[in-house]
């Protein structure tokens, strides 16, 4: 299943990559013809690939026990780091950051059951997205949500090569631990903050998945 979030992406890219196909066929030469076949055919295998939005079954035990976050990105914990976070939890937290490479699949999922109490969007700068001052300085979306356990923080942040966000939260909504929110295209890093009293579950260098892979469980 390709994602909704990109369908504007998606119709281009596929347009593209007929056309490329197209004319080589159109030229039927080698010269023309070979560049263009192989130009299409991976242009339009990397959006299929890129845009894919496979379904995920949320643990039962993430359902049923709201201290439990779960990753909202597929990707690679890069760091794992206490800090002070001053837009929404307002205190000492632990961050948990996650870094998306272009394979990874970039649909978004919120991390905790509970209601949306902050959102901000923020335009930035486009640093690496696993560069340490991209989690203040980059353009990104800024989540916050109020748990049965506690409040979470979490961040969509785009990088040297991402230049768009996709996120259908806003204040006052309900969400659903694992419930798709959004989407970060072409390469980006995501960020939860939780109180320093948490249960950290990853390490440096995890592979985590979205909606599937426990991070951390808030104290009861």
């Amino acid at each position: 299943m390709l994602s909704r979030y990109g369908t504007d992406n998606i119709i281009v890219m596929l347009l593209a990559g007929a056309i490329m196909l197209f004319l080589g066929y159109y030229f039927d030469n080698k010269f023309y013809s070979f560049p263009l076949y192989l130009l299409g055919g991976i242009l339009i295998l990397f959006t299929v690939w890129f845009f894919r939005d496979p379904e995920r079954v949320v643990p039962e035990a993430a359902k049923n026990d709201h201290s439990i976050i779960i990753s909202p990105a597929d990707g690679k914990v890069v760091e794992i780091i206490e800090e002070q976070e001053p837009h929404y939890i307002k205190d000492k937290v632990i961050r948990i950051s996650i870094f998306l490479s272009p394979l990874d699949v970039h649909v978004n999922r919120s991390p905790v059951s509970g209601k949306v109490e902050f959102y901000h969007y923020n335009p930035g700068q486009y640093l690496v997205a696993y560069h340490p001052k991209s989690s203040d300085l980059n353009e990104q979306s800024r989540i916050g949500v109020q748990t049965k356990y506690g409040k979470v923080f979490f961040k969509q942040i785009v990088g040297i090569v991402a230049r768009r966000l996709v996120c259908e939260l806003k204040v006052g909504d309900s969400v659903d631990v694992g419930a798709r929110f959004g989407m970060m295209k072409f390469g980006s890093r995501m960020d939860v903050m939780v109180s320093p009293d948490s249960e950290i579950c990853v390490k440096v260098g995890d592979r985590v998945s979205a909606g599937l892979s426990t991070i951390a469980k808030l104290k009861k």
